[in-house]
């Protein structure tokens, strides 16, 4: 999985949003038996050297046998999200994942991964017909950091914002579609229905 390459990675996993459309905390729902989140840090943690999850109630997320821990700069949306995970990483790159995204794909992480210390780029972000995938995306802490802290400063909380200010290696739908040939790996589950379609494929697809 790590390509022969030292890894030096560090795996975030967001779960600090507010779940507002599915009406739970839907990191913490049972995904084929299992709390979503759970089966997140399965399918990608073995492919980084420290694996951390960003929480808003610490305590619900004990179960877990990684470090959890809450935003540095509590309020800050989806950019917010982003600023913790590069602030607390021990490592030099950090993939970056959301916890509602069941088909996450530690092969296409890996493949951002390789492309960015390939290409010397600060970053490797997916972009799809939907635009640009920074919650499936992988970092250059040292880089990235202060752009996303100055983005921040100036009141730009959105999450893709301050790329201009990095190099960023944007990497099309057909080389990601070799690494993720059902093209489900940035799927999300916002609401009960997704979450039941997810579900059901999954389980079709993985008995």
């Amino acid at each position: 999985m790590r390509s022969g390459i030292a890894c030096n990675l560090t795996l975030v996993i967001q779960a600090g949003g507010a779940s507002r459309r599915m009406g739970q905390d839907k990191a913490l729902m049972s995904f084929l038996g299992r709390p979503l989140i759970q089966r997140i840090l399965d399918r990608a943690g073995p492919i980084a050297d420290e694996t951390i999850v960003v929480a808003n109630q610490l305590e619900r997320y004990a179960f877990l046998s990684c470090r959890i821990v809450s935003d540095v700069r509590s309020g800050r949306g989806a950019l917010g999200g982003l600023h913790t995970a590069l602030t607390v990483a021990r490592h030099p790159l950090v993939a970056v994942t959301a916890c509602d995204m069941p088909f996450v794909s530690a092969p296409v992480l890996v493949f951002l991964r390789d492309v960015l210390i390939r290409e010397q780029a600060d970053a490797a972000v997916p972009e799809t017909e939907a635009g640009l995938e920074p919650f499936h995306a992988v970092y250059r802490r040292s880089a990235c950091l202060p752009a996303v802290e100055t983005a921040l400063d100036a009141g730009r909380w959105r999450a893709s914002e301050w790329l201009d200010a990095v190099r960023v290696r944007r990497v099309g739908r057909h080389e990601i579609a070799m690494h993720d040939p059902r093209g489900a790996a940035f799927r999300n589950v916002n609401t009960p229905e997704a979450f039941a379609q997810a579900e059901a494929d999954a389980r079709a697809w993985e008995s």
